[in-house]
């Protein structure tokens, strides 16, 4: 899972994927690198993020949702937002996921894990971000 710097606007681009609150990930089609589109998160309050797959930006998404919103401006280049920090292991796992290119045997490696128990952790976040964004529908936030 890789991610790329902020993304520049292409001149196709389509929503991807949208969620409630205003959070979205676009598609950027031309424009992007010669390999294809990338996806670009979007959220109000929140200076976005560009990744070479659809997957991490989703991914990405979740983080922002178990966390009720984060952003990364003045963490610096390595820096990881508070509220990451202070949702959980699994949260944090994730979240390092989305970063630096790092992949799962990385991760499992900072946390003293194997990589199943990296699997388990994004699909914790995969599910509670989802229980999150439908208990919000279910209460009429949009």
């Amino acid at each position: 899972m890789s991610k790329s710097d902020h993304g520049q606007r292409g001149s196709e681009e389509s929503i991807h994927r949208e969620y409630i609150l205003g959070v979205r990930i676009v598609e950027c089609g031309a424009g992007a690198d010669a390999d294809g589109s990338q996806y670009r998160f979007e959220a109000p309050e929140h200076q976005g993020r560009t990744f070479a797959d659809p997957e991490t930006a989703e991914l990405y998404a979740d983080v922002y949702f178990c966390t009720n919103g984060f952003e990364e401006a003045a963490t610096g280049e390595r820096g990881v937002p508070l509220e990451v920090i202070g949702a959980g292991r699994a949260v944090l796992a994730a979240y390092l996921l989305t970063q630096y290119d790092d992949d799962v045997e990385w991760v499992a490696s900072f946390f003293g894990r194997k990589p199943y128990r990296v699997h388990d952790y994004v699909e914790w976040v995969e599910d509670r971000a989802a229980d999150i964004r439908e208990g919000a529908e279910a209460e009429g936030v949009a």
